[in-house]
């Protein structure tokens, strides 16, 4: 292997990016353009919001209360809590997005006339789930001190339930916040699969492939030449969004820098495989762009970048499993608002080297395959 042939072919890739009138404005516009379009998108609507209840007052009125949680049809209560210690973990790790804290002595308190403090703890990482939850939670509970104070025929002035909404994370629920740290998994994929379909089509087209492989060029030194520049690529441009984010949006960063970089390097070498994958299959360039359009639509649909994966039917829900980006999603919002770290994340990332490895190496492997014929 010739490190000097590597670097001429990678300056090749270079030069030719650069007089490629369609490829400089998919480079260089794209991330702008998707940073403009969906800094300031609002989701759609949120229900089966998972939730945990802390019922430390174990009486009718807190068995109630649970049930109405449950049967707003917002609110999916997937476990019951000891104390408000075991809330932390739960929101970290992903299981819940909601507390409910209904605190000792609640129904006793009532009925002596005093007002009681119950607490709703909200994971604003996703700011569109957490802004909808805290007004849910809210209904939810003034439905109940209403319905309460109806059947003893009280006033609805009276002392009762006081709820209090907590944000965790991001209190001021701005969508921008949850937006920008997927928006730079998004742009990534978008960027390198769309150029790197085009990486070994374009050149099959104008003959150049066969003019390269009767010089002393390996396989393996034009694998190398024609990735490495892509992976520099994907870099400025994912730098690039997390800057403006920063800066621009004024997004704070919690995080931590490798554990991030880590989660979009595994995505990176997914979405370089998935490109080769369609420029091996691609006879034309035409048919490498509607092959990255048919699968980069239901990666966005199915991801949970636009729409919450809980909203979703039933029967939809399992094929997100299969999405790589619903991965790289939970760690970039998780580890840059929560600060969350590997403790919390490492299924996200067994998920993601998985696919890594997989859709990575099938490239590598049909694209020497190819070569080879």
């Amino acid at each position: 292997m010739n490190l000097r042939r590597i670097g001429l072919l990678m300056w090749k890739e270079v030069l030719q990016l650069s007089r490629d009138k369609m490829m400089l404005p998919l480079i260089f516009l794209m991330p702008v353009m998707q940073l403009i379009m969906f800094g300031y998108v609002v989701g759609a609507d949120v229900t089966n919001i998972r939730t945990v209840i802390v019922d430390q007052d174990h009486t009718v009125m807190s068995r109630d209360i649970t049930e109405a949680f449950s049967a707003s049809g917002y609110f999916k209560i997937v476990d019951r809590l000891d104390s408000e210690d075991d809330v932390q973990p739960a929101i970290d790790e992903g299981t819940a997005m909601v507390a409910v804290l209904l605190p000792p002595g609640m129904e006793r308190d009532i009925a002596s006339g005093e007002q009681v403090p119950l607490e709703v703890i909200v994971d604003g990482s996703d700011s569109k789930t957490a802004s909808v939850a805290s007004g849910y939670a809210a209904q939810v509970v003034a439905s109940y001190e209403r319905e309460r104070l109806t059947a003893l025929g009280a006033v609805p002035d009276g002392p009762g339930i006081d709820a209090r909404v907590r944000v965790l994370f991001n209190p001021s629920l701005r969508s921008v916040n949850a937006m920008i740290p997927g928006l730079v998994a998004m742009i990534l994929m978008l960027s390198v699969s769309a150029i790197m379909s085009q990486a070994v089509v374009r050149e099959r087209e104008r003959g150049t492939l066969e003019q390269l492989f009767v010089t002393p060029i390996g396989r393996a030194e034009y694998v190398i030449g024609k990735v490495v520049p892509y992976v520099g690529i994907a870099i400025i441009q994912t730098l690039s969004v997390m800057v403006v984010g920063v800066l621009w949006f004024q997004v704070p960063f919690y995080g931590t820098a490798w554990i991030m970089a880590l989660g979009l390097l595994l995505f990176l070498f997914t979405g370089i495989g998935q490109g080769l994958i369609i420029s091996m299959i691609s006879n034309t360039r035409h048919q490498a762009q509607q092959t990255t359009m048919f699968i980069l639509i239901p990666t966005m649909v199915l991801s949970g970048f636009i729409f919450p994966i809980e909203s979703m039917p039933a029967a939809i829900q399992p094929l997100t499993y299969f999405i790589p980006m619903r991965y790289i999603l939970v760690i970039a919002r998780s580890n840059a608002m929560k600060g969350a770290g590997m403790s919390a994340l490492w299924p996200q990332f067994v998920a993601m080297a998985v696919f890594a490895i997989v859709v990575f190496g099938f490239g590598i492997s049909r694209f020497r395959k190819q070569l080879a014929d």
